[in-house]
């Protein structure tokens, strides 16, 4: 193992979004320098990255890097095409349309391969496995395959000069838990975008999945969000 947790770099997958900034802040906790990946692939939602390249460094990553790509290409999802963003609330069993096909495992594999340049074994990803909208990727046993898969795939894992690590701090936290940990942090939500439709002007919709669940953790927290919505239901 190189050197300890306190020295060790990380590689952070940062969106800009509240569950990837609360990532960022609990791997700067645990001591890590972290270096956070963003991902420019054709989304909707790209105010997001404006939010990710804004504020990466000021939530503590020591460096912030914009990886392009087109999934539009691809297709498949209501982020990556023109099929409509659900307004309704999640259908309970079935995997939404903004599920984004492999999404996590592109990104996933990104980061490994700035995991082996920098000379890192861990790699932070914000996925949640209960207050979340059913992606087949942000399951622990996604995860777990990875991370072997990681050890296969990799110069320094097949030599055994260490094991690579996919940590995911909140994969099994409420929302509200996501929001009270990132605020004991330090956390500043208003340096965050969640929502998958929001108006030109950057104002979240309220009504997709991802503003929705936000609004429920913020609600179960106790804690006022601090972002613009065009509407907010009770």
């Amino acid at each position: 193992m190189k050197g300890t947790s306190m020295t060790r770099n990380a590689v952070v997958l940062y969106s800009g979004g509240l569950d990837s900034a609360t990532t960022l802040a609990i791997a700067r906790a645990e001591g890590f320098a972290p270096h956070t990946m963003s991902f420019d692939y054709g989304q909707r939602h790209r105010i997001e990255l404006d939010f990710a390249a804004r504020y990466a460094t000021q939530l503590g990553a020591v460096e912030h890097q914009v990886v392009c790509m087109d999934l539009r290409q691809i297709g498949g999802s209501a982020l990556t095409s023109d099929l409509e963003v659900p307004k309704g609330g999640p259908e309970q069993g079935v995997i939404p349309v903004t599920y984004v096909p492999a999404r996590n495992t592109i990104f996933l594999s990104f980061a490994l391969a700035k995991a082996e340049v920098l000379g890192a074994f861990d790699i932070f990803i914000g996925v949640n496995a209960l207050d979340y909208s059913g992606y087949p990727d942000c399951r622990p046993e996604y995860i777990a395959a990875f991370e072997n898969l990681a050890g296969l795939a990799t110069r320094a894992g097949v030599q055994g000069e260490d094991r690579y690590r996919i940590h995911t701090p909140l994969i099994r936290m409420t929302k509200a838990q996501i929001i009270r940990r990132g605020l004991a942090l330090g956390v500043d939500y208003r340096l965050t975008h969640s929502c998958y439709d929001p108006t030109p002007a950057g104002e979240a919709c309220g009504l997709c999945d991802s503003c929705r669940l936000r609004l429920k953790g913020f609600s179960e927290a106790g804690a006022e969000d601090p972002v613009p919505y065009v509407r907010r239901e009770p």
